[in-house]
């Protein structure tokens, strides 16, 4: 239910189709619900489940993107906590494809044995049976990509994923990705100063979901003000959806009066 004190009601930013859900454009990337560097848990455990609870339940947030690699595995238990069980209507899409062995370290690791066994693990720890929407977190470079996104089509066929999406790619990496696997989703890093991403073009030409994270630059575009920056990036398609990232409940509902204003509710 929406809570009296909620930014306005319906879907902030509106609503788009990913991975077979109706959810909100404005979704809710939680990377930094970890230690410092990534690493660990948060700081104030209880404050982030009340923030991804305060997401879903009175600002109707209904994409909440997460990774294995977020902590590493601290932030899908946190979900969990948060969030299950899940509501019909909610999308917790994940990614797998990279480890961490230290704090602000990352390495992709795309060999199949080990891309099953972290689909299984996320499974486990977001307690469900099926995820929804699962990213190759990066191209493994010196992994054959057949084997990579064979790996996550039998996983597909299996039941255990709905909807396999890309993470940091070209355009011309997405077009041999869809000529080996049915992609569901691209997510990019996009903001205004960044320069343009031809995968944004390629994704509108091809009916898919473009998800931006990092929209305000690692809080560098914050002084800019959330909505000029979620409403320029809202208004390159409807096929966008953006992912912010916050820890503090008061900046979440400046993220969604923010998309509410530039891309509506609905």
């Amino acid at each position: 239910m929406i809570s009296r004190d909620a930014p306005g009601q319906g879907q902030p930013g509106g609503s788009l189709r990913l991975a077979g859900k109706t959810v909100s454009r404005l979704g809710l990337g939680t990377m930094g619900l970890t230690g410092p560097g990534n690493w660990g848990a948060p700081p104030d455990p209880a404050e982030a489940v009340r923030l991804l609870r305060t997401a879903v339940g009175e600002y109707g947030v209904t994409h909440i993107d997460t990774a294995d690699a977020y902590g590493p595995h601290t932030v899908e238990e946190l979900i969990r906590r948060a969030l299950h069980p899940y509501r019909d209507e909610l999308l917790v899409a994940t990614k797998v494809g990279l480890v961490r062995p230290g704090p602000g370290v990352y390495e992709p690791l795309g060999r199949p044995a080990y891309l099953r066994h972290a689909v299984e693990a996320s499974l486990r720890r977001l307690g469900c049976e099926c995820l929804p929407l699962c990213y190759l977190h990066r191209v493994d470079g010196t992994v054959p990509l057949p084997d990579q996104l064979g790996t996550l089509t039998e996983l597909r066929d299996e039941g255990k994923i709905g909807g396999i999406g890309l993470s940091r790619v070209t355009a011309d990496e997405l077009d041999r990705a869809r000529a080996l696997a049915p992609i569901a989703a691209v997510q990019n890093p996009m903001n205004p100063a960044r320069g343009h991403d031809a995968a944004l073009d390629r994704c509108r030409d091809l009916g898919l979901p473009y998800v931006a994270y990092r929209p305000l630059g690692k809080g560098r575009l914050v002084g800019q003000g959330p909505g000029p920056v979620l409403g320029r990036l809202l208004s390159l398609g409807p096929h966008v959806a953006v992912i912010p990232g916050t820890t503090r409940v008061d900046h979440l509902r400046q993220l969604v009066e923010a998309a509410r204003a530039a891309g509506g509710s609905g």
